[in-house]
């Protein structure tokens, strides 16, 4: 698999997000199955892995730090702090903390779960408002000063705010959900990464798996399934939502490919610097996801892509409210 330089890291072009491995799609499966799963991933050229202290919590980065203990050294592992996570029962409440002091621990605690020397990308993975963004990002230098943290991240942060940590501590990456049907980062975040040589990581690249063509109307989630509570995944948003798969169908059809393939052949072509993560549960999806890095779009391909999006009205809001509350602050 070809590399691509996300800011100063050079990884996959395509890379492997892990939270689906934490029970958030409904039952997660086996310990054994996951490792097989993530261990083959790298086996067919990933070198990028994200994970966070908040899936689970913390199971996720136990699970990630066993199935890549064997090739640590030639893997880019990210993951995340942010959230108000009880550092005894672990039960995750409904706020954030970003205070230096709460950063300080969890990152020593990641440590141990990872079974790592140091995390090679740290994510703050939403803004806090209660904390100066200036704290922060000086409170992960310090940590990288100490050898505990190699690179500085955010996601679902605003320009403005990326600016301002950046004047502290450069921002390597960029996370935030990103898809032919979610463009928010388009307007602002990804000009100011190409201005400052930040990269930029899109979460839920294949629409939470309504991209890949394998989800209608029809379909049934488990309670336990995020998508469950989704308003873009409401019945009557997926029927509305279909052109949006129909547009992939068709292009897949004229190269070859999947519409999967096809949604990350688009981001893979929006910019050099962006290195999407997908996610799943089965070997056969990585392998399939990983082809979109020989699908080609040319310039006329991604201009009938628009063309058709821009005759689409896209149904319901990408997360609940009160989750969106917390991006882009």
């Amino acid at each position: 698999m070809r590399t691509r330089q996300l800011g100063p890291l050079n990884v996959s072009e395509i890379g492997f997000g892990t939270m689906s491995f934490a029970a958030t799609y409904g039952e997660a499966p086996s310990q054994e199955e996951a490792i097989r799963v993530i261990r083959g991933a790298y086996d067919l050229g990933v070198t990028f892995f994200d994970t966070a202290e908040a899936y689970g919590p913390w199971t996720n980065e136990v699970l990630v730090g066993e199935a890549l203990a064997p090739m640590r050294d030639k893997v880019i592992v990210a993951t995340k702090f942010g959230f108000d996570i009880d550092p005894v029962t672990g039960e995750r409440g409904a706020g954030l903390n970003s205070r230096p002091e709460h950063i300080v621990r969890v990152v020593d605690a990641m440590l141990q779960r990872l079974n790592m020397d140091h995390i090679d990308l740290l994510y703050q993975h939403r803004v806090d408002p209660a904390v100066p963004i200036e704290e922060v990002a000086g409170t992960v230098k310090t940590l990288i000063e100490a050898g505990k943290v190699a690179h500085f991240g955010m996601s679902e942060a605003s320009a403005a705010t990326i600016r301002r940590a950046h004047a502290v501590l450069p921002v390597a990456a960029i996370q935030s959900e990103y898809s032919l049907w979610t463009r928010e980062p388009e307007a602002e975040v990804l000009p100011l990464c190409a201005e400052l040589g930040i990269g930029f990581v899109p979460w839920s690249p294949l629409g939470a798996g309504f991209l890949t063509g394998t989800i209608t109307a029809k379909t049934e989630m488990a309670a336990t399934d995020f998508r469950s509570w989704s308003p873009r995944f409401s019945a009557e948003a997926r029927e509305a939502n279909q052109g949006v798969v129909d547009l992939l169908r068709d292009m897949a059809a004229q190269k070859g490919a999947t519409p999967a393939q096809v949604a990350l052949a688009w981001l893979l072509a929006r910019k050099p610097f962006i290195v999407p993560i997908f996610g799943t549960r089965k070997l056969a999806r990585v392998e399939e996801n990983l082809g979109a890095a020989d699908v080609a779009l040319g310039s006329a391909d991604i201009a009938a892509i628009e063309a058709g999006f821009a005759k689409l009205d896209v149904q319901g809001a990408r997360l609940p409210e009160a989750v969106l509350k917390m991006s882009y602050l």
